[in-house]
């Protein structure tokens, strides 16, 4: 038991580092996905497909990257994720340097399987600590995006050293973080500590286990969390730079301060779950994501969209935090992977449904509907928070 808990510490740190790596793939491909698209095909429609592949990968791999991992043990599950990142990678390079647009987006599909591996690490770190640590722990893993959100873009300054190339050069950068990392957690993730689990035959149904409020409420959290910021974060720069005639470089400095929100309050969200209780933590998210709205409602100005933008990013590490600390106590050690699976599976499928449904929503209805079109989630998350006592979801 000492040594386990010796070895609590490095583990949560190694695997900040390595998810910081491996999750450089997302903004990269967010930046320049869609450039690459539009090189690659004659047709503009078909410019983003590469980025909606790399989403949709992630949301169908969340079940199944849950069950492997429970059944060949997730250290090996890590390893081959991340040779097929590295395999992504190379097989991206290759496709830009040949101009080969569908084979740029089997590799972006491979990325989003990769995301959807990865993102297990915070099971992984959370496993690792006793019960009042596990809040901290699912916090400290999402400051890792923070580091990942500028190291992923910056990846397209190799291309000065292979001017030819294009954005060939940022994959092969990537595809040295992904061997990085692979080495990384060959020599020093603990076998004992990210062993497979037997599953019992007596773990409980879906049904069953939807039979609690508390799993109601930590799946609502996350994933209506992350389907809203999804769906605002990936329209406001066509609404500031289409609609209301801001400047790209505008548009750039809000979505970088969004960001930095997102993941800057690790730092304390942790300690807040400890400090408030899961139930008022989804609370002042849900009331964040309301003055959200009406900030970005009540003008259009550079500020307006700066603080909302700003507040978006803050709700949505607390309720994303909340709902993922609370999950663990919704199962037993047997039914990890039928929680973890449809957990992940449901959060990353409202993030593709709002990053994907955000463009034409925005066209269709304007940026004052598409906001008001986001409201259900959080009245959801209200009446959940009303039927569910806060005393019920104390330790």
């Amino acid at each position: 038991m000492n040594l386990r808990k010796a070895q609590v510490k490095p583990l949560v740190w190694y695997l900040m580092l390595v998810q910081a790596l491996s999750m450089s793939a997302a903004p990269l491909m967010v930046l320049v996905g869609g450039l690459i698209g539009k090189q690659l095909h004659p047709q503009p429609g078909f410019a983003t497909l590469p980025v909606a592949l790399m989403i949709i990968g992630t949301a169908a791999s969340a079940l199944p990257a849950a069950k492997l991992a429970y059944r060949w043990g997730r250290r090996l599950l890590f390893l081959i994720a991340h040779c097929l990142g590295i395999s992504a990678s190379v097989l991206a390079a290759y496709a830009v340097v040949t101009a080969d647009f569908w084979l740029f987006c089997l590799a972006s599909l491979g990325f989003g399987v990769v995301i959807a591996v990865v993102h297990q690490f915070r099971f992984v770190a959370m496993d690792s600590v006793d019960d009042a640590d596990k809040p901290v722990v699912a916090a400290r893993l999402l400051l890792a995006g923070l580091v990942s959100a500028f190291l992923g873009p910056e990846l397209t300054s190799l291309s000065v050293f292979w001017p030819q190339s294009g954005f060939a050069a940022a994959f092969i950068g990537l595809a040295g973080l992904y061997g990085i990392s692979f080495l990384l957690l060959f020599f020093t993730l603990p076998r004992l500590n990210v062993s497979a689990v037997a599953e019992a035959s007596d773990a409980r149904s879906y049904t069953e286990l939807f039979q609690q409020p508390a799993l109601w409420l930590a799946i609502a959290a996350a994933a209506g969390g992350y389907g809203v910021m999804a769906y605002v974060m990936t329209a406001t720069p066509l609404s500031m730079t289409v609609l209301f005639d801001h400047d790209v470089s505008e548009a750039k400095w809000v979505i970088q301060s969004h960001i930095a929100a997102m993941f800057l309050p690790s730092l304390i969200s942790g300690q807040l779950v400890r400090w408030l209780g899961v139930w008022r933590m989804v609370f002042l998210g849900v009331v964040i994501y309301a003055a959200t709205i009406m900030v970005a409602w009540w003008d259009q100005s550079l500020i307006h969209y700066w603080f909302g933008l700003v507040m978006l990013g803050l709700g949505w590490n607390l309720l994303f935090v909340a709902g993922t600390a609370l999950l663990p106590r919704c199962y037993l050690p047997h039914e990890a992977s039928h929680v973890q699976g449809i957990n992940d599976m449901l959060v990353f499928t409202f993030q593709a449904i709002g990053a994907l449904a955000s463009g034409a929503v925005l066209l269709l209805l304007g940026w004052h509907g598409l906001l008001l079109s986001s409201l259900p989630v959080l009245i959801l998350l209200a009446m959940l928070l009303w039927r569910i006592p806060a005393s019920s979801l104390r330790d």
